[in-house]
């Protein structure tokens, strides 16, 4: 655990040195559902799978996953996660940016190191779920080399309507 340096941000040193991005940090856990339900409450509902999650958040690192966590000013002020689904599968979920730290090249920086985490460990396939109207996320993981592979109601979030996936993981 500890920080993480960020590459391939266009060069923006400023950002790299006003933030830290930690891994799998169990003391930012209440930080990572707090965003969660924080924009899921904004555009959505929340729902079972989110109540479990925020029972038991450690559960996503246990079972071989990762939480991104990224500080500046001394607080938490976005998340990410790779949830691992076996076999070489992560599911890239729960991407969360304060809205007082939007638009700074936080969301960014935070892709940036999910795709650098699910080189390093060599994932076979990764994935998201997300809704359509959420446009600048969309934007964000197409620039990313995520591509559609599917539309309409996800079986498990109702507030799911695309599914995702990288190419060239």
């Amino acid at each position: 655990m500890g920080d993480i340096r960020v590459r391939n941000l266009v060069g923006d040193e400023r950002l790299c040195r006003e933030m830290a991005i930690h891994e799998n940090n169990r003391e930012h856990l209440n930080d990572f559902i707090r965003l969660n339900e924080e924009w899921i409450s904004k555009y959505f509902s929340i729902e079972q799978t989110d109540r479990d999650l925020a029972a038991d958040p450690a559960r996503i690192i246990e079972e071989g996953g990762y939480i991104f966590s990224l500080v500046t000013e001394g607080k938490v002020v976005g998340v990410c996660a790779l949830f691992n689904k076996g076999d070489g599968v992560y599911e890239l979920a729960r991407m969360a940016v304060s809205p007082h730290y939007q638009g700074r090249g936080y969301g960014r920086a935070l892709m940036q190191t999910c795709l650098d985490k699910v080189r390093e460990i060599k994932a076979q396939k990764v994935y998201l779920v997300s809704n359509t109207n959420l446009e600048a996320a969309i934007a964000l993981y197409q620039k990313s080399g995520f591509v559609t592979v599917r539309t309409g109601q996800h079986p498990v979030y109702s507030r799911g309507n695309i599914v995702m996936e990288l190419i060239d993981t």
